[in-house]
């Protein structure tokens, strides 16, 4: 199994909430960027946060993609969400190889989660920095980091 983790390109700095935070012209730029890392990618799906600039994000990364790909909006990948949390909601969606859409800190801290079983931070996780996981599945502590994308601009 593979997972692949992609942070929200950059967002603006402020909205009336942080859910309203839309992205900016260069976080679509990032976006785009990134998704030209997945092509070819045989993915099950999409999975992102409900927050707008991951909504953002991922519509993006469909579009580039063919626009063919599921897209599901889930609680468990707000910033503040537990890793652990994560994990279970990603059980409910099956197997495949999945894209997930979020924030810092949780796609910091998931990443740690997956390869150490730690809740720290173990790589930087710039706006549309892309982690690729691989492992027997998506467990605490037992899943390898196989690449680090951060768009160049």
């Amino acid at each position: 199994m593979k997972l692949w983790v992609l942070r929200h390109g950059e967002a603006q700095a402020q909205a009336l909430t942080d859910a309203q935070r839309r992205l900016t012209p260069r976080g679509r730029e990032q976006a785009l960027q990134s998704a030209g890392r997945l092509l070819g990618v045989p993915l099950a799906g999409i999975l992102a946060s409900p927050y707008a600039r991951a909504q953002e994000t991922a519509l993006l990364v469909r579009q580039a993609l063919g626009g063919e790909l599921s897209l599901n909006t889930v609680p468990w990948l707000t910033p503040d969400s537990d890793p652990a949390a994560t994990l279970l909601g990603l059980d409910e969606h099956g197997p495949g190889d999945w894209l997930l859409v979020s924030h810092q800190p949780l796609v910091g801290c998931l990443l740690g989660w997956l390869e150490r079983g730690e809740r720290a931070a173990l790589h930087p996780m710039g706006t549309a920095s892309l982690a690729e996981l691989e492992g027997e599945g998506a467990l605490a502590g037992l899943m390898t980091l196989r690449s680090l994308y951060h768009p160049t601009h």
